[in-house]
């Protein structure tokens, strides 16, 4: 019986903790995206001119809470002699950015020190935020960062190399390079690699004047968060209503250019990617789910053996009177209680797995030097270590199913038996 229970219990284990994990890291997927873009992203085939117009009226619609713009260029990033990394630049509304985004809970020194950087009027000249993993590498044994590191580099001067094309008199174009010198003014730690490695936030009126010198204010990209408990529908409808509008009476922008914007959430621009990661998820857990059907064969062998010892004790019941439903009945309970008890034991160590997923991953590290969860790989820092109760309900209903049907053939076999046949040879 204690092996039944225990098998019972370590299947059910397994595919909580497959499940949670899958869905830790699809939910930790598309929380990135929200904190990097905020929830939903209006990006336009070519620049938008007159945008702070466009920004408030955004943020007259009942469902936005703020919306905000950015600028995005490439470029080269020289940390010193011989330490130049190819980044990606942001260009951005600094306050705004964090009422948008999770930008100021990304910062070392917290949401607190959030400042307006205004190249124009700070003494020190231009002001940026650079992304941990642009000033130091992870460790390769712990994947952890150099936060001291990193952290005394604010302050410091670097300089930006990018650029854009300039149109020259005879109708050609050219690539014209740009630099940028601006000191660190904190560093910004996600948690997730990509953003963390490569990206570089300047203030967005200093990035359009190097790219830009000649164009009014512009921006690439609009991010917009609603108010809490907005419809995602609803908003994104009247947020396409306020645009159509906005870009064909100011911007003067034709139909095509208006259809081929793209108005989205966050979470939406990740579906394709989130939509494999669920049938990845689907096919290992079924997978693992006919493994676990291991636990019904052994449990079948152990109620059928049992009723080949017990064939006199149940001989004596029906002769007594006992229908061979009740028989059958006393079996498949039996096989009820252990897929009741193991799927309870399962649930508890599938939960304490889980939530200390990153403290075993740790220990594996360490007894066998094996780094199982790389950041450079996973996208993110740290394992999600979220249970998903959602799926903890099926997985109990079916474990309990499963021992009830291993025990279904054996209880049919004992409620057949015919007591006069056993006990004349008993």
């Amino acid at each position: 019986m204690l092996l039944s229970i225990a098998a019972v219990a370590l299947s059910s284990a397994l595919l909580i903790v497959v499940a949670s994990l899958f869905t830790g890291f699809i939910n930790a997927f598309e929380q990135s995206a929200v904190d990097a873009m905020g929830d939903v992203v209006l990006t336009p085939p070519k620049k938008i001119a007159d945008y702070q117009e466009l920004t408030k009226e955004l943020e007259g619609l009942d469902v936005v809470n703020s919306a905000t713009v950015t600028l995005s260029a490439q470029g080269l990033l020289n940390l010193g002699r011989g330490n130049v990394r190819a980044v990606e630049i942001w260009g951005i509304e600094v306050q705004k950015q964090g009422k948008v985004t999770a930008f100021g809970r990304s910062l070392f020194k917290g949401p607190t020190e959030l400042k307006q950087m205004q190249s124009e009027k700070n003494k020190e000249g231009i002001e940026g935020y650079v992304g941990i993993g642009v000033l130091t590498e992870p460790n390769e044994t712990t994947d952890e960062y150099d936060f001291n590191t990193a952290e005394q580099m604010i302050g410091q001067q670097v300089v930006l190399t990018t650029g854009s094309t300039v149109n020259e008199q005879d109708g050609s174009k050219r690539f014209k390079r740009r630099t940028i010198q601006f000191s660190i003014a904190d560093v910004v730690f996600t948690g997730v690699y990509y953003l963390d490695n490569r990206m570089v936030y300047l203030p967005i009126e200093s990035l359009q004047k190097a790219l830009y010198p000649d164009s009014p204010p512009i921006a690439g990209q609009i991010q917009i968060k609603l108010r809490k408990g907005a419809d995602a529908e609803s908003a994104l409808a009247q947020i396409s209503g306020v645009w159509r509008t906005f870009a064909e009476k100011r911007l003067g922008w034709d139909d095509y250019e208006i259809r081929a914007t793209h108005i989205e959430t966050a979470i939406q621009m990740q579906s394709r990617f989130m939509a494999e990661v669920h049938k990845q998820m689907g096919l290992l857990l079924l997978i693992f789910g006919i493994v676990s059907l291991s636990a019904v064969l052994l449990i079948f062998c152990i109620f059928y053996m049992i009723v080949e010892t017990r064939r006199k004790d149940i001989a004596i019941l029906k002769s007594c009177g006992a229908a061979g439903v009740s028989v059958a009945t006393i079996f498949l309970g039996f096989g009820g209680c252990i897929g009741i008890i193991g799927a309870a034991f399962g649930t508890l160590l599938g939960y304490l797995v889980t939530r200390n997923i990153n403290t075993v991953e740790g220990w594996v590290r360490v007894i066998f030097g094996l780094k199982l969860w790389k950041s450079s790989v996973y996208m993110f820092s740290r394992i999600p270590s979220d249970v998903d109760w959602g799926w903890v309900l099926p997985i109990v209903l079916a474990s309990i199913i499963a021992a009830c049907l291993g025990a279904l053939v054996p209880a049919i076999t004992a409620a057949i038996q015919k007591p006069v046949n056993v006990l004349r040879y008993e």
